[in-house]
């Protein structure tokens, strides 16, 4: 069952090449989003409102670049840019575009979904004070003491650790990627190793005491959600 219930998120992609427009429509409408397509910029800037916006880079008409900033300009709609010129764009360049996130073709299906329900989390966020609780099975993470309970057992949590489990747990069972929890529990410019991901999420499976955070091979991380009894 897709992730996306209630009103069905509404994308627009805005992708010139018939061979890539035409599988990720069905990937994405599969995945329970709402999908318009622009083949170019010009239609991308008359489009209808959307949720968030795909757009690629290398359009026939307009440079892509050009219309980010125009379609940042009218709004706050969520932009994630996709790019085959991976060695041309930067985060820096990124946030001059006024972009969300980006991704480099060829990039994975899965990580895209993962990517666009983790942009589409902060931009509905933003302005809404957080939840004070997250409560999944026997686990309790509380944003107002930082403090987490395992099973009524205290956990002491570094301060990173305590941010990563946040990440994962504002949306229990939805994969975070690699990529997003560095931006997002680190800092966005970050270039290191993300081997310092592994050693939390190592350190994290200790404390817990518990398999409560599951690797999803090639993608990320997740908290998984207990069973109904």
């Amino acid at each position: 069952m897709p992730a996306c219930q209630a009103a069905a998120v509404r994308l627009l992609l805005v992708e010139d090449d018939p061979t890539i427009s035409g599988p990720l429509m069905e990937g994405l409408r599969r995945e329970g989003f709402e999908v318009t397509h622009a083949q170019t910029g010009a239609e991308a800037l008359v489009a209808g409102p959307v949720d968030l916006v795909l757009l690629d880079l290398g359009l026939p008409d307009l440079e892509g670049r050009v219309v980010c900033q125009e379609l940042r300009t009218r709004g706050a709609v969520p932009i994630i840019v996709v790019t085959a010129r991976g060695a041309e764009i930067d985060r820096v360049t990124l946030l001059d575009l006024g972009a969300d996130d980006y991704v480099v073709k060829p990039f994975g299906f899965r990580e895209l979904v993962a990517r666009i329900r983790a942009v589409l989390r902060r931009a509905s966020s933003e302005g809404l004070a957080p939840l004070a609780k997250i409560e999944v099975g026997d686990l309790i993470v509380d944003r107002r003491t930082r403090t987490v309970t395992h099973r009524r057992r205290s956990v002491a949590l570094s301060p990173k650790e305590f941010d990563l489990l946040v990440c994962l747990g504002e949306d229990p069972g939805a994969v975070r990627s690699r990529e997003q929890l560095m931006h997002d529990v680190w800092d966005e410019h970050w270039w290191g190793s993300t081997k310092t991901l592994d050693v939390h999420i190592a350190s994290l499976r200790k404390k817990l005491q518990a398999d409560l955070i599951e690797t999803v091979r090639s993608v990320g991380y997740r908290l998984k959600v207990p069973d109904a009894p």
